[in-house]
């Protein structure tokens, strides 16, 4: 675990309650443990509770579980844990991702029907003429009672084989919490199909 969690490297933890997910920076690494600063308060981290965590490394994507057997102001001390997956070597875990709703941009409305999606971006369908040049305020469903809010930016648009046109492009978040929820619910969802 060592060569996968160095010094300096931004770690996100997501408790069961996702509402209290935070993050991290690895300040020390030795045998069996790192030590993690936390961006946020860890009110609601309970000691030796598991919590999933996600980094990235030059492998790609780590995804683990452990739990915190010290908590010290926003300093905690993190057990490394005795086994860990790659999610996949993207920078953002991408997953399908099939709903439609609306988009809009300087006053005017387009419906979109989306293909994937990551907390880097989206890909979507729609019969609608996008402005590759334009920039779209979009809320996305995550889960029933939680949607983030960002703008999207396209960069590749081309027409479909079916008619209209395929849309691919980036997200801006106005806040670093939507985007700390949007990869932990790609990340989630990526490892629940993986397992049925």
């Amino acid at each position: 675990m060592r060569e996968l969690v160095v010094e300096g490297q931004e770690v996100l933890i997501i408790p069961q309650n996702f509402k209290n997910a935070n993050k991290g920076v690895v300040k020390s690494v030795s045998a069996g443990e790192f030590e993690l600063e936390l961006k946020y308060s860890p009110e609601n981290l309970l000691k030796n509770t598991y919590c999933d965590f996600y980094t990235q490394t030059p492998h790609g994507k780590l995804f683990f579980e452990s739990y915190a057997k010290e908590i010290n102001g926003n300093t905690i001390v993190v057990v490394s844990p005795a086994k860990h997956k790659f999610l996949q070597r993207r920078q953002y875990t991408r997953i399908k991702y099939a709903h439609d709703f609306d988009v809009n941009s300087n006053g005017s409305t387009y419906k979109i029907s989306t293909i994937d999606i990551s907390a880097g971006g989206l890909k979507f369908h729609t019969n609608d003429k996008i402005d590759i040049e334009g920039a779209y305020n979009i809320s996305i469903p995550i889960w029933e009672e939680k949607s983030v809010s960002c703008i999207f930016r396209p960069i590749r648009i081309e027409k479909a084989s079916q008619g209209g046109y395929t849309v691919s492009g980036q997200f801006d978040y106005n806040s670093s919490y939507d985007k700390m929820i949007l990869t932990q619910f790609c990340a989630k969802r990526s490892v629940e199909i993986k397992n049925k």
